[in-house]
C-alpha cells in the first residue's frame, strides 16, 4: 500500500503539538511529528511505502499542502489532529477527498479517543478514527485494507460503514516496544526548523522511551495507562544514529515520567557520557521520582534541564487530585536539580477541584520560595475522559454545551466552588506577573549565565521570549 502521513499546517501561523498527550497550541515550540515517523518506519518493515509532510514543521500554507497532496499517488492517508484545532486539523482530509477521492483518510488523536462517535460525526472527509496504540493499530489497518479485510478485524478504530459509525474493541499495546525499528527520521529534510520552548540547541528532536503512566491523578488524559519502557541499548542506539545521521545536539525525551525506572536513566546517562555523544537533553518527571544522586549521574550524562509537574503549592490541591507527591518532596526536587545544575522548569495547573484564593496564595509563595528557571501556569482543562470532568459535570463547574474545540489551556472553561472563570484567568496572569518581575528571580538567572555562560545564547532568547509572549501575545497559545 502506498501511504501519506500528514502533520496539518500551523494554527493560523500558531505552530501546533500533536503528540499524545501534548495535543495543544505552542507558540514557542515546533516538534518533529514522532509518531508518524514512528508509523512510517513500522510500515516500511512490512512492505508498504510510506511518505512524509510536516506542513507544521516546515511552515507550509494550506495551498502549498494542496499542491502536494494533489501530485501525490496514494492508498490511504493518515493525519493528526486536536481537540483545539480539530476542525482546521480536519480540513486535511477534505482537500485529500477532493483530490483523491478514493484514498482512504485516517486521524489520529489521543485526547478525545473517548468520544469516536462524536468525531467521526463531525468531519464528513474523515473515514477512520485511530483512537490510541498507534504503533500497533495503524500498521494493522493498513494490513486489513490491503488484504480487503473487514475494518471490523482492526482494533482500536472507529469507522464509518454505510450510513452508520461503528466503534471496534480496545487494541492492545505492542508487547515488545524494543522491537519497533527505528523512526523514519529519513523522511524530514532535516532536523534544523524543530526546537522547544525557544529555537537554540539545533539539530533538535524529541525522542520517547516510555509511554503511559501508572500514577492516578484524576486531571489527566494518560493516568492509569500501561507503561511500556524502552530499554537503555535502544535508546543509545536511536542517539548515535542521530549524531550520525544529523549531528543532533540537544534531545528532549517526551516520555510522560522519564525516571520512572532509575536504574535505565543511569544507563543512558553514563551511556552517554561514555560514548562522548556530547547531546544535551531534557526531560519530564515526577518530583517523588528523583534525588540528589541521581540528579548529580543525570547531570554527567548530559541533563541540562529537567520539568516536573508540579500542580500546585497547596498539600490539599495535591491531594485532591491524587497526586501522590508532597510539596516538600516538590521544593527538594528543585533544589537538587539546581545543585546539579540543571534547570528547573515547573508545570502548574491553576482551577484543580477545590482551588480558591488561599490555596493558589500557596502556589505563589511556593513560586516565590524555590523560584524554578522557568515555569508555566495553565488553567485546568476537564478534558473529557478523566475524573475531573466527570466531577466537574457533577458540581455544574463546566457549561452543559462546552465543546472539546474549546479546551484551550490559557482559557478557563471550568470553575470551581469558590473561584469563577474569569478570576481563574486573572490568577493566571497574576502568577505570570509574580515570576517574571520577582527581582529575585531575575538576577538569580543572570547569576546562572555567569555560571553557565553556555546558557547565554539560550538565556537571552528566553528573556525576549518572556517580554513578547507577556506584553504582546498576553500568554495566549504560550506555556
Amino acid at each position: 500500500m502506498r501511504v501519506l502521513l500528514i502533520n496539518p499546517p500551523r494554527f493560523h501561523g500558531i505552530p501546533v503539538i500533536r503528540e499524545e498527550r501534548c495535543e495543544i497550541t505552542e507558540r514557542y515550540s515546533v516538534l518533529p511529528p514522532y509518531s508518524l515517523l514512528q508509523i512510517a518506519s513500522v510500515l516500511r518493515t512490512e512492505g508498504h511505502e510510506a511518505k512524509l509532510i510536516d506542513a507544521n514543521g516546515w511552515n507550509l500554507s494550506w495551498e502549498e499542502v494542496d499542491e502536494r497532496i494533489r501530485s501525490m499517488r496514494y492508498d490511504v492517508l493518515i493525519f493528526r489532529f486536536t481537540p483545539t484545532t480539530f476542525d482546521w486539523d480536519a480540513e486535511i482530509a477534505s482537500i485529500s477527498k477532493k483530490n483523491h477521492p478514493n484514498a482512504l483518510t485516517a486521524g489520529i488523536c489521543w485526547t478525545l479517543r473517548t468520544v469516536p462517535m462524536e468525531v467521526l460525526n463531525d468531519s464528513t472527509d474523515m473515514d477512520i478514527y485511530i483512537m490510541h496504540e498507534y504503533e500497533e493499530v495503524a500498521p494493522l489497518l493498513i494490513s486489513a485494507i490491503s488484504q480487503g479485510n473487514e475494518l471490523s478485524s482492526v482494533p482500536g478504530i472507529a469507522y464509518k460503514s454505510s450510513d452508520e459509525i461503528r466503534v471496534n474493541g480496545p487494541a492492545k499495546p505492542v508487547s515488545e516496544w524494543d522491537s519497533l525499528p527505528l523512526p523514519a527520521f529519513d523522511l524530514l529534510p532535516s532536523l534544523k526548523n524543530y526546537f522547544i520552548n525557544t529555537p537554540e540547541g539545533s539539530p533538535f528532536t524529541i525522542l520517547c522511551t516510555s509511554k503511559g503512566c501508572p500514577y492516578s491523578c484524576t486531571f489527566c488524559t494518560v493516568r492509569n495507562t500501561k507503561l511500556k519502557t524502552r530499554s537503555a541499548e535502544s535508546i543509545l542506539t536511536e542517539l548515535q544514529y542521530l549524531k550520525q545521521k544529523s549531528n543532533v545536539k540537544t534531545v528532549s525525551f517526551f516520555d510522560e515520567t522519564f525516571t520512572i525506572d532509575k536504574e535505565r536513566v543511569i544507563a543512558i546517562a553514563e551511556g552517554i557520557r561514555k560514548e562522548k555523544l556530547k547531546i544535551a537533553w531534557y526531560c519530564n518527571t515526577r518530583v517523588d521520582l528523583v534525588d540528589d544522586k541521581l540528579l548529580k549521574i543525570m547531570y554527567d550524562g548530559g541533563c541540562r534541564g529537567i520539568s516536573y509537574g508540579i500542580e500546585s503549592g497547596s498539600q490539599e490541591i495535591l491531594n485532591n487530585i491524587k497526586k501522590g507527591t508532597t510539596v516538600e518532596e516538590a521544593e527538594n526536587a528543585i533544589k537538587w536539580a539546581k545543585e546539579a545544575g540543571i534547570k528547573v522548569y515547573c508545570s502548574f495547573i491553576l482551577g484543580l477541584p477545590g482551588e480558591n484564593w488561599n490555596t493558589f496564595e500557596e502556589t505563589i509563595r511556593f513560586v516565590k520560595r524555590t523560584l524554578p528557571t522557568g515555569a508555566q501556569f495553565n488553567i485546568a482543562v476537564p478534558y473529557p475522559c478523566t475524573p475531573m470532568y466527570d466531577l466537574a459535570v457533577e458540581k455544574g463547574w463546566v457549561k452543559a454545551s462546552l465543546s472539546w474545540r474549546e479546551l484551550y489551556q490559557h482559557t478557563a472553561n471550568m470553575r470551581t466552588d469558590s473561584l469563577k472563570e474569569g478570576e481563574l484567568e486573572r490568577a493566571r496572569r497574576i502568577a505570570y506577573r509574580t515570576l517574571y518581575f520577582n527581582p529575585r528571580w531575575i538576577l538569580g538567572n543572570v547569576g546562572w549565565v555567569i555560571r553557565h555562560p553556555e546558557d547565554l545564547y539560550l538565556g537571552t532568547r528566553y528573556f525576549i521570549k518572556i517580554i513578547k509572549n507577556y506584553f504582546i501575545h498576553r500568554m495566549q497559545h504560550a506555556h
